[in-house]
């Protein structure tokens, strides 16, 4: 079992800081050996500057209330100064007001990244919703938080990649991505940032939501093939390494994929592939059976085409008060050991890298951020909260840490939880 960190560790972070001393950084040049953790950023909060009101704390924006909230969890503020922090109409059970954070405020997402220096977490996947591209304050907000991750990623050492989310890309539209990144380069000179990750000795960059069967306007696969091209292949803007976000299935073309041979001839375009893997089980064991039946042959067939391999670990679901009629704690965290089932199960399998999801969702409680134990508790019904039932709020940015040593070969791939837990009933 891993103790706590000993206090000449703390003491000596803490004077590195207050002396002005560089931040250990992460190496950048790879996206090997790392745990990367997906990062949303799209909280707001009334008197943010934003003008979104509430995003996505609540359905329409409006100030939280028993009525409208829309996330699982709740964040836990103390280490938050009041400047940070703002107020809903909800109230904890020792009668003081719940309050929220925004991720438009440059100190709070700096914050989050001196949580993930303390952890031993290597960086983020910084998510850029494409549908949020033709508004102009959503762009703004996009933009910004953009610039709050490139801050924080310096001032604390880590790393840091654009995820383009293109699940809501209409068909025909790739055009609004290529010139979204077209906009960004010229704008921002992102890709010669010395905190963008590279891999393969070029930036990379990551696209979600290839091939999926459902009922959403997504783009063809003929979309997909002119993005990748362009980003691979053009002069001024490409060159590039990318990690496409696929289904669960995609190998075998079935379930949660689209049953099209050309996906596995489009899959051949990108460096490292992501399958998508919230919700396909919800138990450590089904978890470790889905490593060796489904990631150990994706593993095989990638390395047969010198692809990487980077599988997605989640520490639980729920989403209840955005969908009532589910349950509560859906897939249940078991105290972390769901999410460490996954860590070891990929490890075990061969993968050399992971990507966790997520860092701040709180929506559908898959967060491993500070998270409090005291949701609030009204007034009124009709609302609930998940928990970290009981353990420190830490103790997923602490779990998350670990496994990138478990990824990196520092420690064994071992089954048992490597953190104090007390006895589950």
């Amino acid at each position: 079992m891993i103790p706590p960190r000993p206090l000449f560790f703390l003491f000596a972070t803490f004077l590195s800081t207050a002396c002005g001393a560089e931040p250990p950084r992460v190496d950048s040049s790879t996206l090997t050996g790392k745990v990367m953790v997906g990062y949303q950023g799209w909280f707001n909060a009334e008197g943010d500057g934003a003008k979104r009101g509430y995003n996505h704390w609540t359905r329409g924006g409006a100030r939280p209330a028993p009525g409208n909230v829309r996330v699982d969890m709740w964040p836990d503020l103390t280490d938050f100064p009041a400047a940070e922090r703002f107020p809903t109409d909800l109230m904890h059970a020792d009668g003081s007001r719940a309050e929220v954070f925004s991720s438009y405020l440059r100190p709070t997402v700096v914050r989050h990244f001196a949580w993930m220096q303390e952890h031993g977490i290597d960086g983020v996947f910084l998510q850029r919703f494409i549908n949020s591209l033709s508004r102009g304050t959503s762009l703004a907000v996009n933009n910004a938080v953009l610039e709050n991750v490139r801050a924080g990623a310096r001032q604390h050492g880590r790393v840091y990649a654009l995820m383009y989310d293109l699940s809501s890309l209409a068909p025909g539209k790739a055009d609004v991505l290529i010139e979204d990144w077209k906009k960004l380069l010229r704008d921002t000179r992102l890709t010669r940032d010395p905190a963008y990750l590279r891999h393969r000795g070029k930036p990379l960059l990551a696209l979600w939501g290839c091939g999926f069967k459902d009922d959403k306007p997504r783009p063809t696969l003929e979309d997909w093939r002119q993005i990748l091209t362009f980003l691979k292949n053009d002069k001024e803007h490409g060159g590039l390494s990318l990690m496409i976000g696929v289904p669960s299935f995609w190998r075998t073309l079935t379930r949660d994929s689209v049953a099209e041979p050309a996906l596995l001839e489009l899959i051949q375009l990108a460096d490292v592939i992501s399958p998508w893997t919230p919700g396909r089980y919800r138990t450590p064991e089904s978890a470790a059976t889905h490593a060796t039946t489904v990631w150990e042959p994706d593993l095989a067939w990638c390395r047969e085409r010198n692809i990487d391999f980077l599988p997605v670990a989640f520490p639980g679901f729920s989403w209840h008060n955005m969908k009532p009629t589910t349950p509560l704690n859906a897939i249940p965290r078991l105290q972390g050991r769901f999410f460490w089932s996954q860590i070891t199960a990929a490890r075990r399998a061969g993968a050399g890298m992971l990507y966790v999801a997520m860092f701040d969702e709180v929506d559908e409680a898959t967060a491993i951020f500070k998270v409090t134990n005291h949701p609030p508790t009204g007034p009124g019904d009709g609302v609930q909260f998940a928990t970290y039932e009981g353990l420190p709020s830490d103790h997923y940015l602490r779990l998350t840490g670990l496994a990138a040593r478990v990824i990196r070969g520092e420690l064994p791939a071992t089954d048992d939880l490597p953190l104090p837990v007390p006895p589950q009933p």
